[in-house]
């Protein structure tokens, strides 16, 4: 069966996400998660005959979907670009593009990613430690997990999974590959499964998964350098839609908005006045009762809007 947009992945906030970026007919935007093309095809249909969206990608999987978009990506309306969104600031520099009226990021895993077993990003499955978004990337899982030493292990399980015991999980790892390589999801639980509590497990197992995935994808240092870049891109009135989910992600779209800077410190003039680039529109949107339940990866989203205000 062909994919579409809503079996590749379901679009999250969909509606929300595109009215936060106050679409105008004949403007400029950039979908910088395309995955199934959902948000993407949502925004195309809002544009105008002269307007442009650009849709960014690093998994090949994903440009497979660019015929979900359907009628509206013929043209010169939408670019493909497979690319990870970190070079979202070369690309438009590269199609001869100095500004953009919008930019739209839904972060995290599609539910490709996690449905597809030979990727490695789920549990559920007994699959090769892979995890990589970007095929044609050389560092997995695997290499993380058999690789680096017990302090390394140690600090990206306590930075990018927020686990409590992060150094006996990296020592559990480090006695268990001793034994036998850990190159399996399954044998990756079996060797931190004693330290987590019954009822715990799922959750815990969940956020060292995340942590893998974090690491193997560079996913903190691309969102910083995307976050940046598209502040400086934006045209003033501009709008930034971002949907995050987990406080990591989170914490730096709020820095970057409230401050123009990724660690949150705001910069002051010599009168000490605040100077930022960007502000708030709104408060953060949740998806109803009803979204979640529809869509279960939905119920940790938050989505923040941002409109440029100046050109610092």
């Amino acid at each position: 069966m062909t994919p579409t947009a809503d079996t590749y992945h379901v679009p999250v906030l969909l509606k929300e996400s595109v009215d936060g970026l106050d679409i105008q007919p004949d403007g400029v935007y950039v979908d910088v998660t395309f995955g199934g093309g959902g948000h993407s095809r949502e925004i195309l249909r809002r544009l105008g005959p002269k307007g442009m969206l650009f849709g960014f990608d690093q998994d090949e999987d994903a440009e497979k979907n660019i015929g979900n978009l359907g009628n509206s990506a013929q043209g010169p309306r939408f670019i493909f670009v497979r690319s990870n969104f970190r070079y979202v600031k070369q690309w438009m520099r590269y199609h001869g593009i100095s500004q953009i009226d919008g930019l739209l990021a839904d972060l995290g895993v599609s539910s490709h990613h996690f449905d597809d077993a030979e990727r490695g990003f789920s549990f559920r499955f007994d699959a090769p430690l892979d995890m990589r978004m970007n095929r044609r990337a050389t560092l997995t899982a695997a290499d993380v997990v058999n690789n680096y030493s017990e302090e390394q292990l140690s600090d990206i399980f306590y930075l990018y999974g927020e686990l409590r015991n992060a150094r006996q999980v990296a020592a559990a790892i480090v006695k268990a590959r001793q034994l036998q390589s850990i190159d399996t999801t399954a044998r990756l639980q079996e060797a931190v499964e004693k330290l987590f509590a019954r009822e715990r497990e799922k959750k815990e197992v969940t956020k060292l998964f995340q942590a893998l995935r974090i690491e193997v994808n560079h996913e903190m240092d691309a969102l910083a350098q995307m976050l940046t870049a598209t502040t400086a891109l934006l045209k003033p009135g501009g709008r930034l839609s971002v949907i995050t989910y987990h406080s990591l992600e989170d914490r730096m779209v709020k820095n970057i908005i409230r401050s123009g800077r990724i660690d949150g410190k705001q910069q002051q003039d010599f009168f000490g006045h605040t100077a930022c680039a960007l502000r708030p529109i709104g408060k953060p949107i949740m998806p109803t009762e009803a979204e979640q339940q529809q869509n279960p990866r939905s119920r940790s989203a938050k989505l923040r809007v941002a409109e440029k205000v100046n050109n610092l």
